[in-house]
């Protein structure tokens, strides 16, 4: 199963690996286990260090468990990890074997202050773009953690589990037939919903540290603005760090980029990657998978994060970005997962051969619209407008498929749904101020961005959109604070605007700090 270039490309990975990997699968009489078994044997064939073996107990799917020096890791898959997650396999086998990149130590604390036992499944389509990502904290977690233990499941091989569940979107992450979380999100976010779920420990051992030091520079965000900010900032010999939810940011999350300029077309984690490969090269302190609560405007500032961690700067630069913008209606948060979505692209499958609806008539929701009609039987887009405001040659793509509607001047008031899963929006007709049923399988939300400046409400100066006010060096209302990206009301949301703005808040503060210095 694995070609030959694959296997030299493994075995340079696994080359450094002084810990023995054993791959423990089950016995089963499903179809795909030899592909699975192929898989396994190819793994070891490229490192000494692994091991299959047979567990001698059966199994109704392919199956298998991860074990090292003879101790169980908490690792389980239960399919074949191919497509997208085979990368999780992999770094389940680097993980395990203290190879891989682990969170910092405060950060390993509070994955250890979680009260156990702690026994999770999150189920998974291999096509998923965000699933990985989640399999793979979980994993971590379960490295972490003494009593954690992590399942990943292959839903395509459990369909009648995840019909009994009712399960409409991946990553669904459960304990138990408790619905945990659905769709994607942060090593941070995720670590929240744990901890509010299963609570956590004060032991000394776990006590997160409470200060993280002094800086000239902070630069709160990782992704294009702030990973520029930063870069810059260092360059002029300024002790700089970066707390951040993680490195990228929003482009963690964007497919295809072909307006880099000089770059034709590059994909956004590798770009993030390249983003945390440069910062890399400069003395820049990272604090990643963490957020800010508040920020004071005395001449030193004190950040405090969300972790009841503490970071003092001269100067700060705020480079948040954004979030995807949720409706705020009732049913939304009730039924993710189950009926509603924000990744067409992710739980698009879910919803083969039957009708999906789709709030917000944007670049983002027509492009989402014309995705799904290759999988759904007909797909509505409601716009809370009078027209669509996507681009025309989207809008004419869009109203060339035989298979989509177009709803305007519709107001999403509330999802309903049968207690499992979603049924229908309820939307008001602006036109008539008439409030109609729509009936659905499915609701993909796609009404753009929101600024990530809740912790900010106060303390600077916001727009009506609740983004912040800069002047034309990314000065904000309060002296040492600056700000960079799509946080701010710099006009054009695009990578190679931020990259921009985060150099240029930069270069203004290390102005600023230097005309500070020739007045005193």
């Amino acid at each position: 199963m694995l070609d030959d270039a694959l296997k030299t490309e493994l075995a340079s990975l696994f080359a450094t690996l002084t810990t023995d990997i054993l791959l423990r699968h089950d016995e089963c009489q499903h179809p795909a286990q030899e592909e699975l078994l192929s898989m396994l044997r190819g793994l070891a064939e490229c490192s000494s260090r692994i091991t299959v073996t047979s567990s001698g107990e059966a199994h109704a799917i392919p199956s298998f468990c991860i074990v090292r020096n003879g101790a169980k890791t908490g690792i389980r898959f239960s399919g074949v990890p191919g497509g997208h997650e085979f990368s999780s396999l992999v770094l389940a086998v680097l993980n395990s074997a203290e190879k891989g990149k682990l969170p910092d130590e405060a950060i390993q604390a509070r994955i250890q202050a979680l009260k156990g036992p702690i026994r999770l499944r999150t189920f998974v389509s291999l096509s998923c773009e965000n699933c990985p990502d989640v399999v793979q904290m979980l994993n971590l977690f379960a490295l972490i953690h003494s009593d954690f233990d992590h399942e990943m499941i292959d839903g395509g091989l459990r369909q009648e589990e995840v019909t009994r569940l009712g399960i409409q979107g991946v990553p669904s992450v459960l304990s138990g037939d408790t619905l945990l979380h659905s769709g994607r999100i942060s090593l941070v976010d995720l670590l929240s919903v744990l901890e509010k779920h299963f609570g956590k420990s004060e032991s000394p051992e776990t006590v997160v540290p409470k200060d993280l030091g002094f800086f000239d520079v902070l630069v709160i965000g990782g992704g294009p603005a702030g990973s520029s900010a930063a870069i810059y900032s260092a360059r002029k010999g300024l002790k700089t760090a970066i707390v951040a939810d993680r490195i990228g940011g929003q482009l963690q999350e964007t497919r295809g980029i072909e307006n880099m300029i000089s770059i034709p077309y590059t994909e956004g984690p590798g770009l993030s990657a390249e983003l945390s490969r440069h910062l890399g090269r400069y003395p820049v302190s990272i604090f990643e998978h963490r957020k800010v609560k508040s920020i004071s405007k005395e001449e030193r500032k004190e950040v405090l994060l969300e972790s009841g961690e503490t970071i003092r700067a001269h100067s700060v630069i705020i480079a948040s970005g954004a979030k995807w913008r949720e409706l705020g209606i009732p049913g939304e948060k009730e039924y993710l997962g189950r009926g509603v979505a924000f990744c067409p692209h992710c739980d698009g499958p879910f919803y083969k051969g039957r009708a999906v609806a789709v709030i917000g008539g944007g670049n983002s929701g027509v492009e989402a619209a014309i995705d799904l009609a290759g999988i759904a039987s007909h797909v509505t887009v409601f716009e809370y407008n009078a027209d669509l405001k996507a681009d025309l040659v989207l809008v004419d793509k869009l109203r060339s498929l035989p298979n989509t509607t177009v709803i305007t001047n519709a107001k999403s008031r509330r999802i309903e749904g049968d207690g499992h899963k979603a049924n229908a929006l309820v939307y008001e007709d602006r036109t008539t101020n008439e409030e109609r049923v729509f009936a659905v399988d499915g609701i993909f939300v796609q009404i753009g961005l929101l600024p990530n400046t809740g912790f900010l409400k106060g303390t600077l100066d916001l727009a009506p959109s609740g983004e912040i006010v800069i002047d034309a060096k990314n000065r904000t209302s309060a002296p040492g604070i600056y700000a960079a990206g799509d946080v701010t009301t710099t006009p054009f949301k695009q990578i190679i605007i931020a990259m921009g703005e985060g150099a240029k808040a930069a270069l203004t503060a290390f102005e600023d700090r230097m005309l500070a210095g020739a007045q005193r």
